[in-house]
């Protein structure tokens, strides 16, 4: 009995022994486990991130004539040359053609008038105000002041018909000379106006700190609103502005920006001009005349630039 009895109880003991480790060993596992979770937490504490302390982004100020929203001012001199055209005048009594008629300007002798306010429209000036619609590309709103005289001293050729006896008389061989001033005296001296609108692309040459060198080219087209002199057969003078025709031209300038602001433009043109509604008498009557011709001009002058957007 008691041999039955020690063998029951190693029995039990072996039984009870194995199922103790069993128990035991998913807590040892899940152990380990939890310490390995732990040892990779502390690891992942020890992972320095580097940060830097914040700090407002400053907008860097853009170069003059360069970026969209940017605005400039210009006012210059110029000086013009003209092709030589034909002029046909037509009127009550009269309808012919004057050919192959030169011209010139008319710039103002050098003095006060150049830089004083209330002068300014007796010289030959420009005007320009520019927009920048997108990055290095400008929308330029422009007044060209030309002057424009007919060379007094010249014979041209002529054709068609004068009733006047008088002044169909002054027709030799088909030429009429104009010296004596009682055929035709011609002007577009107050002024030769071209009002125009253009666009023109701008590329930075040099970038200093305190100076900037960029050039532009581009194209315009406006309408001409000159202020014509025409004396005609001895009527009374016509000296009113009347817009007469229209114009396209091709520019180019170089542009000397100093301390982002100031600038120094140096300015060359050609362009097209047709004006076929020439007032040449007074009031309402149907004389006028019209003619076509190339031009070229140079201009200078000064400016300023201006950045519209805030910067740090």
């Amino acid at each position: 009995m008691k041999s039955l009895l020690a063998a029951g109880l190693m029995i039990s003991g072996f039984v009870f022994g194995q199922r103790a480790t069993n128990d035991t060993l998913p807590k040892e596992r899940s152990l380990e486990e939890a310490i390995g979770y732990v040892n990779v937490a502390n690891q992942s504490k020890k992972i320095t991130i580097e940060t830097v302390p914040f700090q407002n982004e400053k907008k860097e100020k853009p170069l003059p004539l360069s970026k969209k929203g940017q605005m400039f001012a210009f006012f210059g001199w110029n000086r013009g040359a003209f092709s030589n055209s034909d002029i046909h005048f037509s009127g009550n009594g009269y309808d012919f053609q004057l050919n192959n008629v030169s011209a010139r300007d008319r710039p103002t002798k050098l003095g006060i008038v150049y830089i004083d306010p209330s002068w300014f429209t007796v010289v030959q000036y420009n005007f320009r105000a520019g927009y920048f619609i997108k990055d290095n590309l400008a929308l330029v709103l422009g007044i060209d002041h030309m002057k424009y005289v007919m060379n007094q001293n010249q014979t041209v050729g002529f054709s068609g018909n004068i009733s006047d006896p008088k002044y169909a008389a002054m027709v030799q061989n088909g030429q009429v000379n104009l010296s004596d001033e009682q055929f035709l005296t011609f002007e577009h001296t107050d002024g030769l106006n071209y009002e125009n609108l253009g666009l023109e692309k701008y590329k930075s040459l040099v970038h200093k700190k305190n100076i900037d060198l960029v050039w532009s080219y581009g194209a315009g087209l406006g309408f001409m609103f000159p202020k014509s002199n025409v004396k005609l057969f001895g009527n009374e003078r016509s000296d009113r502005f009347h817009v007469a025709g229209m114009a396209t031209d091709l520019r180019s300038s170089l542009n000397l920006v100093f301390w982002n602001h100031w600038m120094i433009r140096a300015e060359a043109k050609a362009g097209y001009i047709n004006m076929w509604d020439i007032k040449t008498t007074l009031n309402n009557k149907p004389d006028k005349a019209r003619q076509d011709f190339v031009f070229g001009q140079v201009l200078a002058g000064i400016g300023y630039t201006f950045n519209t957007k805030k910067y740090n």
